[in-house]
């Protein structure tokens, strides 16, 4: 991404996939409820009708309430450490190498254009994907457990989740839920870091903002805003999907047509509040910590070679 002038050496491919694993894990630990309480509003009703009947969490706030009071605070981290997990794998990836991917296309070029951030961007997603989708499965499913006090659990641990879901619907299970994941990582990593991207270079050229914490601010919230907007139909078919029974749907457009059937096309905007916060204020910490762990890591490098 821009922002280091001719005089600045840029980041190396290492500092900026170090870097971007970090700062994703530490957006997760200050969002993670909110991505939580998404998934509970997205799988809502699901395999049933969409009258009251079907409803249990109102609204973000509502959802966190509920929650908390019906399974206690913890509910609200219920699948963090494979959330952490998954940062570390697919961040590293998808935001780390997006840079060096997008030179790579552009062989070393300083002219790039939207399609060459586009394609960038889907073929990290895609790498992201392949490497952490079993870490996604057991993130989502446990965050979609309901739980009262004194119930037991689906699964005892995270890695108990890893084996139960091999065990039980074969390694095939861990990577349930692929292609949608695919579709919908390629368009947020492709609306995320390409909006990003674009918003930063036209603040830095068309305002009096610098490189600084200013700018990173806005073009982050834009491109949380911009990447909740397109990817949210295929982020709630993705959720439904992965949480599934064997069997339950004949495949992901299955999913889908069931959701369009039974709930409506507003269906798949559920949980639309809280995947805005969420990745906005993820899209915040996270692009705002990047930049600066690239700087600070860049600097101990620089001071370790003198």
């Amino acid at each position: 991404m821009v922002g280091f002038g001719p005089a600045e050496a840029p980041p190396s491919a290492v500092v900026k996939f170090v870097g971007a694993g970090t700062a994703a894990c530490i957006a997760d630990l200050l969002t993670f409820p909110l991505d939580t309480a998404k998934v509970r509003l997205q799988i809502q009703g699901e395999g049933k009708g969409a009258g009251a009947s079907a409803v249990k969490y109102r609204g973000m706030f509502g959802t966190i309430t509920t929650m908390v009071r019906t399974e206690g605070p913890r509910s609200l981290y219920s699948g963090l450490v494979a959330g952490l997990q998954r940062q570390m794998s697919f961040a590293s990836v998808r935001i780390g190498l997006y840079d060096s991917v997008k030179q790579f296309y552009t062989r070393g070029s300083d002219c790039i254009g939207v399609g060459t951030r586009l394609l960038a961007g889907c073929t990290t997603g895609a790498m992201a994907v392949a490497l952490a989708q079993p870490t996604d499965v057991v993130k989502v499913r446990f965050q979609a457990q309901a739980r009262s006090p004194g119930e037991s659990r689906r699964y005892c641990s995270t890695i108990d989740a890893y084996k139960t879901i091999a065990k039980e619907e074969g390694v095939h299970g861990l990577w349930k839920g692929t292609a949608p994941n695919i579709a919908r990582n390629a368009i947020v990593n492709c609306t995320e870091l390409v909006t990003y991207d674009l918003i930063k270079d036209t603040l830095l050229k068309s305002t009096p903002l610098t490189d600084n914490l200013p700018c990173h601010f806005v073009s982050a919230f834009g491109a949380g805003l911009c990447t909740t907007v397109i990817a949210s139909p295929v982020d709630v078919v993705k959720t439904r999907y992965m949480n599934s029974s064997p069997g339950q749907y004949g495949g992901v457009l299955n999913c889908a047509a069931s959701m369009l059937t039974k709930e409506g096309p507003r269906s798949f905007y559920k949980g639309f509040l809280p995947s805005f916060l969420r990745l906005g204020s993820w899209n915040v910490v996270m692009f705002v910590t990047y930049e600066q762990l690239k700087r600070a890591m860049m600097a101990a490098n620089h001071k370790s070679t003198n």
